[in-house]
């Protein structure tokens, strides 16, 4: 039996979309250490949790990426990806509250804006590269930069980015990724459709912050009243109910006998 062969592994800062790649993780990665010291994320993290947050966000996208298209994950054969994940998740641990206890939220937002678009690329890239269609292409463009985000609000017990209302966070993801694919498919040279799909979903991401753009919230149903526990009761269709389906229902709980 031949002894196993261990090395540090390659590293590579380029070629085959590499250095996008490293952008959009560190940048991620600095995103994810910054939320996770965010207030309404925040659990009494250690200093090891908030490193962990930020590889999560720096790497998560990608790896999930790379799995779906049935690669090795970059993240785990080039050391750059860790090495500058652990780097960006300490300097946003150092950053988040300096000089103050007020959360620095303009800096989160602005490398949110920066890190999304070269996510949303390098995923259309390699989607496009492995031969998926346009839909295909466009769902691991979507993948890829917001997978990260996910993880870190479920890990913090908040409802993930991607289902609330937001200053159109995923439609930024899909919007980066369609162009790219446009500009690429059009004879485009290599970097001018990746800078020209950067700078409109930067762009848009910036002015969407800007301006308050949101999606727009799905109709409720008929009769739904929300009340201050925020659990929904469906007006008529509740009367006459016994508190045993209200219960059932999560409507109603037994009280506490008295002491």
């Amino acid at each position: 039996m031949h002894p196993t062969e261990l090395t540090f592994g390659t590293w590579s800062l380029s070629g085959g979309g590499t250095l996008i790649d490293l952008i959009a993780a560190t940048t991620n990665a600095l995103n994810g250490a910054l939320l996770a010291r965010r207030p309404d994320h925040y659990r009494n993290y250690t200093f090891v949790g908030i490193i962990l947050m930020a590889v999560i966000g720096g790497i998560a996208g990608g790896v999930i990426r790379d799995v779906i298209l049935q690669e090795t994950p970059s993240a785990f054969v080039n050391p750059a990806y860790l090495v500058f994940s652990v780097a960006a998740g300490v300097v946003g641990y150092l950053i988040a509250y300096a000089h103050g206890q007020l959360f620095r939220e303009g800096l989160f937002q602005f490398m949110t804006s920066f890190s999304l678009p070269w996510y949303a690329i390098i995923g259309a890239q390699k989607a496009t590269e492995a031969g998926y269609p346009i839909v295909g292409a466009l769902a691991i463009a979507v993948i890829a930069p917001t997978a990260g985000r996910y993880l870190i609000d479920v890990t913090s017990g908040v409802t993930p980015k991607q289902f609330v209302r937001g200053e159109w966070f995923v439609a930024t993801a899909v919007g980066t990724g369609f162009v790219w694919i446009v500009l690429s498919e059009a004879g485009v040279p290599y970097w001018l459709s990746v800078g020209g799909a950067f700078l409109l979903g930067f762009t848009f991401r910036v002015l969407a912050l800007y301006r308050g753009w949101e999606e727009p919230l799905a109709r409720g149903p008929k009769g739904l009243k929300v009340h201050a526990d925020r659990r929904p009761l469906l007006g008529r269709k509740l009367s006459g109910r016994s508190q045993e389906e209200l219960r059932m229902l999560g409507l109603a709980v037994d009280e506490e006998p008295a002491a």
